[in-house]
């Protein structure tokens, strides 16, 4: 369902009294974090983003879909790298963790996040808990790219703890990007506005 301007700034300002950061407030929209600061400036904070709302519930409210999903992310992600090749998959928190785990398990491969924390956009931290990046090939997995900001920034974090990143999986790309910082950008759907 569409929602009117008016009613994504509710949102964001239910979430936001929730205690979201506006980072997990894009993340639950599926909105940028550009477009998300407009909102929650009430329009202050300049001339409204061009962006794209992206719903997929459909998708996220069955596990089957969500690991068909996943096959697919599993499938080209052997295309560009082959499987054999690639040592981690990272999930970028919190949509790209059930799709990331579905990769690893097609792929056979070790599994662990990339979790948004407070600070600047994209900012957050790799855990420790699960498979570790430090000389392994990664691949990482998120649901909807918007400005490449996070992803940026776990490619950084990534880099800095010694792994590989060799390919950037999205359910969707919101932007005409094939890359970023240097490692190649697969969607399964573009997204852009024309």
């Amino acid at each position: 369902m569409a929602l009117s301007i008016e009613e994504m700034r509710a949102l964001a300002f239910g979430l936001r009294k929730e205690g979201l950061n506006s980072q997990q407030i894009a993340d639950e929209l599926s909105l940028s974090q550009d477009t998300i600061s407009w909102l929650l400036t009430e329009g202050s904070a300049g001339e409204r983003p061009t962006d794209v709302r992206i719903g997929w519930r459909s998708i996220g409210v069955r596990p089957e879909r969500i690991a068909a999903i996943g096959t697919i992310m599993a499938d080209i992600a052997d295309e560009e790298l082959g499987a054999s090749d690639i040592d981690t998959i990272v999930g970028i928190s919190i949509n790209g963790i059930s799709f990331a785990h579905e990769v690893a398990r097609c792929l056979g491969s070790e599994y662990t996040i990339y979790r948004n924390v407070e600070g600047d956009d994209g900012h957050g931290v790799l855990s420790n808990k699960y498979g570790q990046v430090s000389g392994k090939k990664v691949v990482i997995i998120d649901d909807v790219l918007s400005s490449g900001t996070t992803l940026g920034k776990t490619i950084e974090s990534i880099r800095a703890a010694g792994g590989e990143v060799g390919l950037a999986i999205v359910l969707i790309n919101k932007t005409t990007r094939n890359e970023v910082d240097g490692v190649p950008l697969r969607a399964i759907i573009r997204a852009v506005a024309v």
